[in-house]
């Protein structure tokens, strides 16, 4: 798989180093961790808890992982697509019934590519940023199943704001 062009890779170098930070933190904070580790939390805080084990206590390190590869892929994928202003004429007018309807999902050009591309990169890293909070408060040493509301604000504003700019990308080639 080429691995994105030289513009791209600046865009992808924050996820492998929050993956990194999130690691070493959870390998630090591993041996002082308490018995029982939050499992989930809610609106009102900590509402299930579980044994600590090394996939209770490293299960968002490990789903930021897979996240990582799976959205470094569909950046990787993005930028293979021949846009729609590259297509043959034929395949650029309106689409006859029973025609394959897999062009309309194509970026408009090379650019739109490397911004939708760009986009979901950022995504990504803004889903770090929120696995990171998440960590903060799974890793605690001590079992307190109170959590200040501003975390959960925290977590859920990353993402928000990634959203928000991955819709703004895609939907802006639309125009």
């Amino acid at each position: 798989m080429m691995l994105f062009c030289s513009s791209l890779r600046l865009w992808l170098l924050p996820n492998p180093v929050l993956l990194v930070v999130l690691s070493l933190w959870g390998a630090l904070r591993y041996p002082c961790l308490p018995e029982r580790i939050p499992k989930h939390i809610g609106i009102d805080g900590v509402d299930a808890w579980t044994d600590k084990s090394i996939g209770s206590a490293f299960v968002l390190v490990f789903l930021y992982a897979g996240v990582t590869v799976l959205m470094a892929g569909c950046a990787e994928l993005t930028l293979r697509l021949v846009p729609r202003d590259e297509l043959p004429e034929a395949c650029n007018s309106p689409l006859p019934t029973g025609q394959a309807i897999s062009m309309l999902n194509k970026p408009g050009s090379r650019a739109s590519a490397h911004r939708i591309a760009r986009a979901l990169l950022l995504l990504n890293t803004c889903i770090g940023i929120s696995f990171l909070v998440g960590c903060g408060i799974l890793w605690r040493s001590t079992p307190n199943p109170n959590v200040p509301a501003w975390l959960l604000a925290a977590m859920t504003l990353p993402l928000l704001v990634g959203t928000v700019i991955s819709v703004v990308a895609t939907m802006s080639d639309r125009k």
